[in-house]
């Protein structure tokens, strides 16, 4: 597949299709969400149909209104799944919830990888955990939806070199989350996230369904 043919503004007309409604019932529900979703936010672009999930994935359209999408992350994403990429997560919730259905990227908790001996029991396990995959990420899809943390060192990371594919943070919380997100979009890489201290596991794992739905309804 062509990056050309990958351009977020060939999918928007696509009917809806949700892989993970494995049931009559399962698709009805969820269709009937997307379509008040739909009426309510809008859908003219790729990045409307992300905020229609998010804001279902959280029962809020108030969350429409928070979403931030930075240097083009849909068509980066919809790219990287083109590659195969790997997918880093920071936690298993967030692993558990990512869509394994309809590509070939390999989905990889971070807590799994060894920590450095000197990291343990200085820093988070999810910050000790992305250091460690460091020689992994560039290329990759890095989906952080609870570590405010792990979210700023792949910041530094990024900075330092490190060129992850695409960053989906949407930490929660009160300390860190709404601060993380914020040095996430003064970066240069594609990216999404959400502003203030709303998010967590729900919105990131949202996020890139969206995005892994538009990828199959491409193939």
């Amino acid at each position: 597949m062509s990056k050309e043919s990958l351009h977020p503004g060939d999918i928007i007309e696509n009917t809806y299709i949700d892989i993970g409604a494995d049931t009559e019932e399962g698709y009805d529900i969820s269709s009937r969400s997307r379509e008040i979703a739909r009426n309510t936010i809008g859908d003219k672009t790729p990045e409307d149909r992300i905020r229609q999930r998010c804001s279902i994935a959280v029962g809020d359209f108030a969350m429409a209104e928070l979403m931030r999408f930075c240097y083009d992350p849909v068509l980066a994403g919809l790219t990287a799944l083109a590659k195969g990429v790997p997918i880093f997560t920071d936690i298993r919730m967030v692993e558990t919830g990512i869509q394994k259905k309809g590509h070939t990227s390999q989905v990889h908790c971070v807590l799994d990888i060894p920590a450095e001996t000197e990291q343990s029991g200085t820093i988070t396990r999810t910050s000790a955990g992305f250091l460690a995959a460091r020689d992994q990420l560039d290329g990759s899809i890095i989906v952080i939806g609870n570590a405010p943390s792990a979210l700023l060192v792949v910041c530094d990371m990024i900075r330092d070199g490190c060129k992850p594919a695409l960053v989906i943070g949407t930490p929660v919380g009160f300390v860190n989350a709404a601060e993380s997100k914020e040095v996430l979009r003064t970066i240069l890489i594609p990216s999404i996230s959400n502003e203030g201290t709303r998010g967590g596991t729900p919105i990131a794992v949202a996020a890139l369904n969206e995005i892994i739905t538009m990828f199959v309804s491409r193939q």
